[in-house]
């Protein structure tokens, strides 16, 4: 018999990009800002420490292309954007979002650079 494990409530998904020295393009983890490398494991340790790391993933991704709002981070279900990322702002939307269920609008990222998403049905050829 199979032992069923319970299907996480959140995704978290951190992008971990950085870009070359010297490139123009800016990235969610800076060389010269080495507090931007750290921010993945300050969200994995604070929903260790919350005891909630059973029910929420942290998952370490790519360019979420949102270069110019870094650091980013995309919480699903939900399809919130968090952008300018520290570790204050980390821990409010744990808090508030995750564990109390209320986006913290002001850490989300502006319409008028997420916009709606377009359903690939509408696109494919």
């Amino acid at each position: 018999m199979l032992n069923s494990v319970n299907q996480p409530a959140f995704f978290i998904f951190k992008c971990q990009q950085s870009a070359p020295p010297g490139m123009p393009k800016p990235s969610c983890v800076k060389a010269d800002a080495p507090e931007t490398a750290e921010l993945f494991q300050h969200i994995a340790q604070s929903l260790m420490m919350k005891g909630i790391i059973g029910t929420v993933t942290p998952v370490q991704t790519g360019c979420l292309s949102r270069c110019g709002q870094g650091p980013v981070m995309l919480v699903e279900p939900g399809h919130t954007m968090y952008v300018g990322l520290t570790k204050e702002k980390i821990d409010r939307i744990i808090e508030e979002h995750i564990i109390g269920g209320n986006v913290v609008q002001e850490y989300v990222i502006p319409d008028e650079l997420w916009g709606e998403p377009i359903a690939p049905a509408s696109i494919a050829r």
